[in-house]
């Protein structure tokens, strides 16, 4: 019995002493989305990127409209044309429907490129911050809650970071416009 009790507390030592040696983990936490958004530049980036995606839908909305335009004529037409001109404004017709799918397709393109390019600087900045903010606070990591990827973090080891970070973006915004 003696023995017994002599071996539970000697694995109870190693255990406590095993424990005390383990680093603790500490993380901070945050949602990316909602900290990009508060970024001062944000706003601008995203009205630039709604002014360049309204002249697209309006460049989109004229070329959609020439086209229906030539067709109607081409409806109304289509019975007293000869087959070579019905020919030619049918090629006519089809050629501008692929220019049309084609600039449309590329404008989708260069919209994502756009907001791609003018996001890149914001999440770099911010990117800076965090690592500022995780070596000062000595986190592990940091993780993005957004489109909750982490349903539950354990509040004794984790640490929601998301008022220091804007705390942190708009300081270093003022201090750029002194």
């Amino acid at each position: 019995m003696k023995r017994l009790l002599l071996v539970i507390f000697a694995c109870l030592a190693l255990t406590v002493q095993a424990q005390d040696s383990i680093p603790s983990l500490k993380i901070g936490y945050l949602s990316y989305g909602t900290a990009l958004k508060s970024m001062p530049g944000y706003t601008l980036q995203q009205q630039k990127l709604a002014d360049m995606k309204a002249e697209y839908e309006k460049e989109l909305k004229r070329v959609e409209d020439d086209f229906n335009r030539k067709y109607e004529e081409f409806l109304d037409g289509q019975k007293d044309f000869p087959k070579t001109i019905l020919y030619k404004r049918q090629t006519e017709l089809k050629e501008l429907m692929e220019r049309n799918l084609a600039f449309k397709a590329n404008s989708r393109l260069e919209l994502a490129k756009a907001e791609k390019e003018a996001m890149t600087p914001l999440r770099q900045k911010l990117n800076e911050v965090l690592a500022e903010i995780a070596k000062e606070r000595g986190y592990a990591f940091i993780l993005n809650t957004d489109a909750d990827a982490c349903p539950y973090i354990d509040p004794q080891m984790g640490e929601n970071i998301q008022d220091a970070v804007s705390e942190r973006l708009n300081e270093e915004e003022a201090e750029g416009k002194r």
